[in-house]
This record gives C-alpha cells, sequence and structure tokens, in this order.
C-alpha cells in the first residue's frame, strides 16, 4: 500500500493536495414526530381513518422501521390550511408543494451553513463554490441564489444546482465539491444539502404500499459542510480527506426506486428486491475502490453509508460479515432522523467524528485510518467515496451540533 503522500500526489498534481472536510454542520426543522405515534397521527391527518386494515399494515411498517423519531416541517396546523397535501392522488398540489419549498429549503440550508461556516472560522467572502443540493422546489433563480443572499456569500461564488438526485447524492456532492477543490488554487467549496418532504408527503391509496414504506421513512433535515485542499494549519481543521470517488448504476436494477413529479407533487415507487440488489453489488464496488490500498479486510474501515433503511443495513453486514458497531452510527442517525435523501452522510460523519473525539479516539473515523462513505438511491445508483480519517485536535472535543 502507498504511503498518504504518494497518494496525494497522484491524486492532485494541481493544487499539491486531496481535498478535505474542513467542516460540518447540521439542521432539523423544530417540529418532530415519534414513529410510536406516527399512525395514529398520519390516518388522523389524511383523514383515513376508517381504513383500519391499512392502518395496521402501516403500523407494523412503523415498527420495524428502527426509526424512533424524526423532523418534519409539515405540522398538522399547515396540513389543515393545505388540506390537497393530504390526498393521494385526487387533487392537484404541485402549486402548493413548490410555494412551501422554495422557501423553506433555502431557510433550512442556511441553518445548517450558518454552524458549518462558523466552525470553519474564515471569512465568508473566501468561500469561492457552492454546490446547493435538494430533491425538490425548482425554481429561478434557485435555492444556491437565495442561500447566498440569505448568508451575504460572495456574489462572484461559483454555483452548482442540484435538483431531484434523491438519496445517493451525498456522495455527489462530495465528488464533485473533491474535483473543485483540487484542480482551483485556493478553493473553499460549500456544499449545503436541504430535503424537505412536503414535495411528497401524501395520504394512502389501498394499492401503493410503497408509498406507506416512503411516508415510514422520509424526514427533514439539512447539512453543510466547507471542503478543500491544503488546509492551512493552524486556521483550518481537517477531518476527512476525500481519496478517490466512483459512481455506479447497478446492474438489473431499472425501476428499483423511481420518483416522478406529477400535478400531485412527488410520487416515488419502492421496489422490495432494493436491499438485495444492493447486497449483490456492495462488494464489488469495495473491491475497485480499496484494492488499489491494499485494503481487504472490510471491517478495518469505518462506515458512513445512507441508511436508505433498516432492510439495507442488515444486508450489507450480513453480506460483508460487519461486526454490529461497524453501523452504530449509521443506525443512531436512522434512528433518531430517519431517512433524510442527501443530508444523511453528513450527520452521520458529524455524529462519528464527535463520538470519536468525546471517547478519545485518534483520528476522526472511530480511531481508524481509511473508511467508506457510500450513497444509495434512485437509478439504482451507488456513490463511493473512499475517506482517509486524520488525527483529531484536542479542541474537536468541544464541538457542539
Amino acid at each position: 500500500m502507498g504511503s498518504i503522500g504518494e497518494v496525494d500526489h497522484k491524486a492532485n498534481k494541481s493544487t499539491g493536495g486531496l481535498a478535505s472536510v474542513l467542516a460540518v454542520g447540521t439542521a432539523s426543522p423544530p417540529n418532530f414526530v415519534y414513529q410510536d405515534n406516527f399512525p395514529d397521527y398520519y390516518f388522523r391527518v389524511t383523514n383515513n381513518e376508517h381504513k383500519v386494515d391499512l392502518k395496521e399494515k402501516f403500523k407494523r411498517i412503523c415498527e420495524k422501521s428502527m426509526i424512533k423519531k424524526w423532523h418534519f416541517f409539515l405540522t398538522e396546523e399547515k396540513l389543515k390550511e393545505n388540506p390537497n397535501l393530504c390526498s393521494f392522488y385526487e387533487h392537484p398540489s404541485l402549486n402548493t408543494r413548490h410555494d412551501i419549498m422554495v422557501e423553506e429549503v433555502p431557510k433550512l440550508g442556511a441553518k445548517a451553513t450558518i454552524k458549518a461556516l462558523e466552525e470553519w472560522g474564515r471569512p465568508r467572502s473566501e468561500i469561492t463554490h457552492l454546490i446547493f443540493c435538494t430533491t425538490g422546489g425548482v425554481d429561478l433563480p434557485g435555492a444556491d441564489y437565495q442561500v447566498i443572499k440569505l448568508l451575504g456569500l460572495s456574489p462572484y461564488t461559483k454555483r452548482v444546482m442540484l435538483y431531484s438526485q434523491g438519496c445517493f447524492a451525498g456522495g455527489t456532492v462530495m465528488r464533485i465539491a473533491k474535483d473543485l477543490a483540487e484542480n482551483n488554487e485556493n478553493a473553499r467549496v460549500l456544499i449545503v444539502c436541504s430535503e424537505i418532504t412536503a414535495i411528497c408527503f401524501r395520504g394512502v391509496d389501498d394499492f401503493h404500499i410503497d408509498n406507506l414504506v416512503g411516508q415510514a421513512m422520509f424526514a427533514d433535515g439539512s447539512a453543510s459542510a466547507v471542503i478543500g485542499a491544503n488546509p492551512i494549519p493552524g486556521v483550518e481543521t481537517p477531518y476527512f480527506e476525500l481519496v478517490s470517488t466512483d459512481q455506479f448504476i447497478l446492474p438489473d436494477s431499472e425501476g428499483a426506486i423511481e420518483g416522478h413529479l406529477r400535478e400531485v407533487g412527488l410520487t416515488f415507487h419502492l421496489h422490495n428486491q432494493v436491499p438485495n440488489i444492493i447486497g449483490k453489488n456492495i462488494e464489488k464496488s469495495l473491491v475497485k475502490a480499496f484494492t488499489p490500498l491494499g485494503i481487504s479486510d472490510w471491517n478495518s474501515l469505518f462506515w458512513i453509508a445512507h441508511p436508505g433503511g433498516r432492510a439495507i443495513l442488515d444486508r450489507i453486514e450480513e453480506k460483508l460479515e460487519l461486526k454490529p458497531e461497524k453501523m452504530s452510527a449509521i443506525r443512531h442517525v436512522l434512528s433518531e432522523y430517519g431517512n433524510m435523501s442527501s443530508v444523511c452522510v453528513f450527520f452521520i460523519m458529524d455524529e462519528m467524528r464527535k463520538r470519536s473525539a468525546a471517547e478519545g479516539k485518534h483520528t476522526a473515523g472511530e480511531g481508524l485510518e481509511w473508511g467508506v462513505l457510500y450513497g444509495f438511491g434512485t437509478g439504482l445508483t451507488m456513490e463511493t467515496i473512499v475517506l482517509h480519517a486524520l488525527p483529531l485536535p484536542l479542541a474537536s472535543v468541544e464541538i457542539t451540533k
């Protein structure tokens, strides 16, 4: 296995260093729902309490999800004000949904970004690039423009706006940020992911059980990160180096996860074979990513994988014979926050580095040197990021959420 210096040189001839995560911030809407109570709440607010059998099925889905609670922008009061959001396909609602998304997605993103920028500690004017990612709320100008205005970033900030990527996009934004940071001298790339389920929340019908699965899993949240190469000693604190990236459309997966924007909002379709498809392909991606580093023991890695659902995590763990603690931070985020699409991997990264600091670990990756970040989503698409964890500074124990 080559030294870190050798990996650096091959990865980046233009600026001389790998892109690193220099700061992370997360945020959630104040309103939250406990999963135990959600079936009663959901069937009440969508006026479906008479569908007793369907409600019982939904209760079983919620119980199996391993989600304890999650944050939700749409309060019961907001849903009463906008009853068209509570039907299944009966009433057009795209205008209502977009009005919410266009206003709230940048606001929620800004909350996480303020935390990341405060941790980073340098002037906001030194952010050179912005990547904004969200599933819904397409508008012109977009959420990227709005967050620049909200935070007073430089009008010269170079922007990349990503809509409708879905759950794998937490890896996508890091892949793009790595390219920008390593190929533009002194670049500091701000990532903002903001997801609000107002685009896809809806009531029930008797046939689309995958809709019930989605309603039991998807949640709201935002995350932000600052990415840059060649961190300034004593000024910036790198936590993880982004060593390599890969994107892969899994074979025989067409139609396994789909989303379609319609007059009734974003409809999603989830096939029950998704965990099996990911399980069949996970080791292949690891071999491709880690063979150049001489690594073949998957338990020697720290894990930051998108928690698409309990079944996906169980299948990965089973397929790779991972020790239960490998998924600890991932399962914690799923339990406390649900599936926040592109946002999840940043919550997990933040949780991992804070645990590592609190437990006195040597590196931000649970004391380990190498790790993997996965995004899974529509396509099926898999994003793979090889991470190199850096030594933790003593002051990192003081990082707060």
